[in-house]
């Protein structure tokens, strides 16, 4: 194997680009706007989302998504999830015969599936060629080479064991999972719980308040993910509570920030008009809220922050409404 393909330059997709492609892998990615791919593949460069980072020789990008997904005998997907069924539809043909590695976090709003689920089900693509990279790994930090850890998830030892080999290098430790449900669940989770604590940190109501949000929000969930068909033992690793104490607290986390600007005040609607990025939790709290009600299980901080994002609750009675719940035993929900 020589060539691989990377679906989506945002920050994510360009960092793993130039990582594969520091690798001696001939990587060929796809940007969607047209613009920014002729910028990119001339200034050897992607300013918009990842400043500074220079491309290797063996880095080409392409606006043509067919082209870019017959390359390589491996894809990554690095776009976000509500895209991921649109582009898997889009070059069904060509993906079913690839080997897949999704690095979206999130699950679809309409039908509840996990990104290898969407996957499999458009491409035909089987389980045993499907991985997740899911991880404590923000892109500003990554591109720079600073020590990370990711989980490579699949159903396939064998094929999960080789994508190790694949992207592990001296700063990016890369652990296997045959658990490919927790690594999702963990993943698109936890983001929830980062807008939580952004609003946590808006409000100032201090390092005991948001200790307890990160824990409380590891059980709901734990809760949800053991109900899913997850080892609930993965949500205490890396693809769990690590992502979600570095998504939690980092100043690179979008989610956190939505959190921050809603304990601020700010509408919705205005925030996300003025980022550049996506913010996976916004869509995945929708999500695992229905999820949550149709696997019967209680997730308290869930529900309130989408009151806040949704219906309009201040922030302050959110939490007014999660202190004073009945009490109840820890081992409880």
């Amino acid at each position: 194997m020589k060539k691989i393909s990377v679906i989506g330059m945002g920050s994510w997709g360009t960092t793993l680009a130039i990582l594969l492609a520091d690798k001696n892998y001939d990587v060929l990615g796809w940007e969607w706007q047209s613009v920014l791919a002729s910028q990119m593949q001339k200034e050897r460069e992607n300013k918009e989302f990842l400043p500074g980072c220079k491309f290797p020789k063996n880095l080409t990008i392409s606006n043509d998504l067919e082209e870019v997904a017959k390359y390589g005998e491996i894809v990554v997907l690095a776009v976000p999830s509500h895209v991921v069924r649109k582009i898997c539809t889009k070059g069904k043909n060509v993906l079913q015969k690839k080997q897949i590695v999704n690095v979206a976090k999130g699950l679809e709003i309409e039908t509840l599936m996990r990104m290898s689920e969407v996957i499999h089900s458009i491409t035909g693509v089987s389980y045993d060629n499907i991985a997740t990279l899911s991880g404590p790994t923000h892109a500003e930090e990554v591109s720079r080479k600073l020590p990370a850890t990711i989980v490579a998830a699949s159903i396939n030892q064998d094929y999960v064991g080789m994508i190790q080999k694949v992207f592990m290098t001296n700063y990016f430790r890369v652990y296997t999972s045959t658990d490919l449900i927790g690594v999702e669940m963990g993943g698109s989770s936890k983001n929830i719980i980062a807008i939580a604590a952004g609003i946590a940190d808006a409000l100032k109501i201090g390092d005991n308040a948001k200790a307890a949000l990160i824990t409380r929000g590891i059980r709901e969930i734990m809760r949800l993910g053991a109900k899913c068909g997850a080892n609930p033992h993965t949500f205490s690793g890396i693809s769990g509570i690590g992502d979600l104490i570095v998504t939690c607290n980092s100043e690179h986390s979008r989610n956190r920030y939505v959190g921050e600007q809603l304990g601020k005040g700010k509408k919705l609607d205005v925030i996300t008009s003025g980022m550049n990025m996506v913010a996976e939790g916004i869509k995945t709290t929708k999500a695992i809220k229905r999820l949550s009600h149709k696997k019967n299980v209680e997730m308290p901080i869930t529900n309130e922050l989408y009151k806040v994002l949704f219906e309009e609750m201040p922030p302050r009675q959110a939490l007014e409404n999660l202190m004073t719940r009945e009490a109840r035993s820890e081992d409880e929900f």
